[in-house]
Order: C-alpha cells, then sequence, then structure tokens
C-alpha cells in the first residue's frame, strides 16, 4: 500500500519568500531521505497564507526509515531550524492518505 503525507501550512504572508526557500531546500532534502516528493505549493490565488507539501512512500515502514534519515540529514535539521528561527510557518497540519491505485503519476493523454 503507497501513502501519502499530506502537509497543510498555515504561513506568514508576507514571508513568502522564505518558506519557498524552505520548500526548494526540501526538494534536495526528501528524494535523499527517500520520501517521494509529489511538491510544495504556495497559495496563488485565494487565501494568501496557506501551501501544502505532499510526500509519497512506499509504506509506513518506508516513512519510519525516511524519518531516521531526517534525523541524521545536516541540510535537514538546518531546514528545520531556519523554519522555527524566522517564523513563517504557523501552523502545520498533517493528513494520512491511501493512495488509489491507478491515479498516481499519471501522464496526460492526448486525444489521437
Amino acid at each position: 500500500m503507497a501513502i501519502t503525507c499530506f502537509i497543510r501550512y498555515q504561513i506568514d504572508p508576507f514571508q513568502r519568500d522564505a518558506f519557498r526557500r524552505y520548500a526548494e531546500a526540501w526538494g534536495r532534502i526528501i528524494p535523499r531521505c527517500g520520501g517521494h516528493l509529489l511538491g510544495y505549493f504556495l497559495p496563488h490565488e485565494g487565501s494568501n497564507d496557506i501551501a501544502w507539501g505532499l510526500i509519497g512512500f512506499d509504506s509506513l515502514a518506508a516513512y519510519e526509515r525516511y524519518r531516521a534519515g531526517l534525523r541524521s540529514d545536516a541540510e535537514g535539521r538546518a531546514n528545520f531550524e531556519m523554519a522555527q528561527a524566522q517564523r513563517f510557518i504557523l501552523r502545520e497540519e498533517r493528513s494520512w492518505l491511501e493512495d488509489v491505485a491507478g491515479t498516481r503519476n499519471q501522464s496526460r493523454q492526448v486525444a489521437p
């Protein structure tokens, strides 16, 4: 069973660029530590203080290995510390979702 961690962030809208740097760093860190980064997303229209991150794993055991890898990753620890020091994340919520077979990573189909 594949699972996805859906992270909802409430961010300080005046520190949008700081959150972008934080997310870009995870783009290097998460794959190195064993997660499948589906992406980070900043608000574009509508609410200006909600952002999302989605990370996939093959199983909960794979997630636990990922967490262990994060704890020993110097760049990962530095990224967490930067977020705490700059306080651009006001709130963070995590939901765990089961992937629906045949729907993830589907390419766009062009009609003939």
